[in-house]
């Protein structure tokens, strides 16, 4: 199994396909992952052309059950987020 891509490599992979300097492309990572992180937290959606979907979605109070003592308790509402990947990803993946 491979090991993920760090930061470090995605930036220098960005500066690559940009044609420009790893400060430039670490920034641009650094203002992208801002404002997702700001407008999912905010309930709103956001949608990476050709990789996918990111949203936030409220989860209810709920029962949940210790594994390790079988006691069953109350978990309180959440957010949760998810992410939905894209047509044009999944069939570059399986194509």
């Amino acid at each position: 199994m491979m090991k993920p891509m760090t930061k470090t490599q995605l930036v220098a992979a960005v500066a690559d396909a940009m044609g420009g300097d790893k400060k430039t492309a670490g920034a641009a990572l650094d203002a992208i992952a801002a404002v997702v992180a700001r407008e999912v937290a905010a309930g709103g959606t956001v949608t990476l052309p050709g990789l996918g979907k990111m949203a936030c979605r409220a989860r209810p109070e709920r029962q949940v059950r210790n594994p390790a003592t079988g006691e069953t308790m109350t978990k309180a509402a959440d957010k949760q987020v998810k992410f939905a990947i894209a047509k044009a990803l999944k069939d570059s993946v399986n194509g």
